[in-house]
């Protein structure tokens, strides 16, 4: 069967930086659900439209096309009394943005007495080289449809 709209997609992928070093080895397959949904990066989509399970290739896409480019507006510094004990490089925090929406920060730095958050995508600004092998293509159900997302293993669990 053929990559075409609304189907589900399975794919083993690798993750790379510009200089080939390995960021994401493909430790579970994923699936998504094709056909604009934004499930995957557009790039990767428009590469596997039409293709059939068996297809590899590999994609080196600039950030503005895998992560997007850095804002720097998405960092912010706040003083570290305003965190509960034991917050920690790499640790995640729900915020909210200066548009006043739910965003996903990133705790950056902690230096003395400020914490360092960043909105970021942690792979923004970075050059990424994507492989990637298709090994399963099938229709997508009326309800995957429906949600704008794949079901079941290594898809989405309600």
């Amino acid at each position: 069967m053929k990559i075409e709209k609304n189907t589900a997609v399975t794919l083993r992928f690798r993750v790379s930086d510009a200089q080939g070093k390995l960021i994401e080895g493909d430790k579970e397959p994923m699936v998504y659900l094709h056909g604009g949904y934004g499930n995957t990066l557009p790039k990767i989509e428009a590469a596997l439209e039409g293709q059939e399970p068996g297809f590899q290739t590999t994609l080196a896409l600039p950030p503005e096309d895998a992560f997007g480019l850095r804002d720097e507006t998405l960092v912010r510094t706040i003083p570290r009394s305003q965190f509960p004990p034991g917050v920690k490089v790499g640790g995640q925090l729900e915020g909210r943005g200066s548009d006043g929406r739910e965003q996903l920060f990133n705790v950056a730095k902690i230096k003395g007495d400020t914490v360092i958050l960043d909105a970021n995508h942690p792979l923004a600004g970075k050059a990424l080289r994507f492989s990637i092998k298709v090994t399963d293509v099938r229709l997508a159900s009326a309800e995957e449809i429906t949600h704008q997302h794949v079901h079941g293993e290594h898809g989405h669990h309600h």
